[in-house]
């Protein structure tokens, strides 16, 4: 098994370049997607982020409220470290047991973990390679107002929360730029995939 990691940070297409390795038949295990279930699904996961930002993160039905916890969260460096400190550590065990599981199963193929904060977890010492998706601050900001409709003055701060981009670069083993639009980064996506098959 070919363990992978994409990273870069928010908005810079890394999940996009994810899309591509997936339809061509890797397994992709997103942070993202893993943060979300453990929240659903743990109750005192819940409970514990609602103590720490308090019961405006529920709606009526008591389920959560992920934008209004994300404005919470990312409003200052002190509760963005809170967040990370309740939700990584049920995140990392769930990413952890999804890998292990597909050892037991003696998986083949290639599998990629998108996560933006792969080297900020420490978890770079474990994979194969790492691929650092590379895009400039502007950029960033325009997609994150764009697509996810955030300010831009939410999106610099969910941008400022996260290790600097030169930290993650100085970890990866491949670099993919992303600054001339989605049809060339599908392209060059394509074109690494070539070198993953490759390299198995």
């Amino acid at each position: 098994m070919l363990l992978i990691g994409i990273t870069g940070g928010i908005g810079s297409g890394k999940t996009e370049v994810c899309k591509v390795f997936q339809k061509m038949g890797a397994i992709v295990l997103s942070g993202d997607e893993i943060g979300k279930d453990v929240v659903e699904k743990n109750p005192l996961l819940l409970k514990k982020l609602t103590k720490t930002f308090g019961e405006e993160i529920l709606d009526s039905k008591k389920r959560l409220k992920r934008k209004k916890l994300g404005e919470l969260a990312f409003s200052s460096y002190s509760l963005t470290k809170k967040l990370n400190q309740i939700i990584h550590p049920y995140l990392l065990q769930n990413l952890k047991l999804k890998i292990e599981n597909l050892k037991r199963k003696n998986h083949k193929g290639p599998v990629i973990i998108d996560a933006a904060l792969l080297v900020e977890w420490g978890l770079e010492k474990k994979l194969d390679y790492l691929i650092f998706v590379d895009s400039s601050k502007k950029d960033r900001v325009k997609r994150l107002v764009q697509k996810k409709g955030y300010t831009k003055k939410q999106a610099e701060k969910r941008i400022k929360a996260q290790l600097p981009e030169f930290e993650k670069r100085k970890h990866a083993d491949f670099i993919i730029k992303n600054n001339k639009g989605l049809r060339e980064l599908r392209e060059k996506a394509n074109s690494f995939w070539r070198k993953i098959t490759e390299m198995i």
